[in-house]
């Protein structure tokens, strides 16, 4: 739905408040907006490209971040009982 020409004005002229009210609002909604536009030009633009194929998407970093962790502690558990296991066995007179 279109809107009106009034509407049209009421809503710049309260963008024209909002930005010299707070600038740093308006420039982080901007900021927002420019985001979600490339975003969603991004998907129509795959959604061309490959039609046939599901698109393939990158772990976001949290979750790269968060199996990193979970590797390293794995490796330092798995260290940890070798060097007692060892160690043990070491100890214990044939």
């Amino acid at each position: 739905m279109a809107w009106s020409q009034d509407e049209e004005r009421m809503l710049l002229q309260i963008e024209r408040h909002l930005i010299d009210e707070d600038p740093r609002l308006a420039a982080r909604l901007e900021s927002f907006n420019e985001r979600v536009q490339r975003r969603e030009n991004g998907r129509r633009g795959r959604e061309r490209g490959q039609e046939g194929s599901r698109p393939r998407r990158r772990p976001r970093r949290s979750t790269v971040i968060i199996m990193i962790s979970w590797l390293v502690i794995a490796t330092l558990i798995a260290t940890l009982l070798i060097m007692v296991l060892r160690h043990d066995a070491a100890a214990l007179p044939l």
